[in-house]
């Protein structure tokens, strides 16, 4: 199997495996009564990040989880350089 098709194939694969943790998250908040929501997220627009949140934790979480996937990807182009 070609390279290209593996990362395809493995793209898929985690999209599937979130789609289903997403799903599995609504089944247990939908059992279990009222919940208390928290999210953020993280807009990149070239280098500078735009971090927003329903409250401090949750745009801390967001910088952070950012930062390593900032990590992961420079790693990833490090080690792909040469091919």
């Amino acid at each position: 199997m070609a390279r290209g098709s593996t990362l395809i194939l493995s793209g898929m694969a985690l999209i599937l495996v979130g789609f289903i943790l997403v799903f599995i998250g609504i089944l247990i908040s939908a059992t279990h009564g009222e919940t208390e929501v928290e999210g953020g997220g993280v807009i990149m627009i070239g280098p500078i990040p735009i971090v927003f949140g329903t409250n401090r934790n949750a745009a801390t979480l967001a910088m952070v989880l950012a930062l390593i996937l900032m990590g992961v990807w420079v790693v990833l182009s490090l080690i792909t350089r040469g091919d």
